[in-house]
């Protein structure tokens, strides 16, 4: 078993290791199976829509073959995705790593944002996925509870005092 000191989890021995989440790796394997199913029904349209002739002003036909192109874009992502990610395994700690929750507050709004740190492949701030690439995870990384840190954003320097990890 190989571990990163750095990182503090196990990472598998691949190009490119993309951690996820338990639930996202969850979420992408049914994705790529409700994409897969998709695909199969949008071929049989194509396959309808060819039947019916003149392919040159055939609406059906052109639409199905940009949904299956814009299907297999996503598949192939999702694939790659699947054959990279890994759960991290957690040691325990009292820093800000990938898969805790910290608490965030900004200083100068006085507002409170409570956060899980993930990877950019799930990240969706507004539903409180902070990836641990932007330049707040980057920043938050590492530090304690009671931490202050200043993060550059397009909005000028924020600065972050972090409540909680846990």
């Amino acid at each position: 078993m190989n571990r990163n000191k750095k990182t503090k989890y196990f990472i598998p021995p691949q190009d490119d290791p993309i951690p996820l989440t338990q639930s996202a790796l969850n979420e992408k394997r049914a994705e790529f199976a409700r994409l897969k199913k998709r695909r199969a029904e949008v071929m049989v349209r194509l396959v309808e829509a060819r039947e019916k002739g003149d392919l040159s002003e055939n609406g059906a036909y052109t639409a199905a073959k940009f949904e299956l192109g814009d299907l297999g874009r996503r598949l192939r992502y999702i694939r790659y995705v699947l054959k990279n990610a890994y759960v991290p395994v957690e040691f325990g700690g009292n820093t800000v790593e990938f898969g805790v929750n910290v608490t965030l507050l900004n200083t100068q709004t006085k507002k409170e944002n409570t956060y899980i740190l993930v990877s950019q492949h799930e990240s969706d701030p507004l539903n409180g996925k902070l990836s641990l690439e932007s330049p707040i995870g980057s920043a938050i990384r590492g530090k304690m509870a009671g931490d202050v840190v200043e993060v550059e954003t397009p909005r000028g320097v924020v600065e972050f005092v972090i409540n909680a990890i846990g």
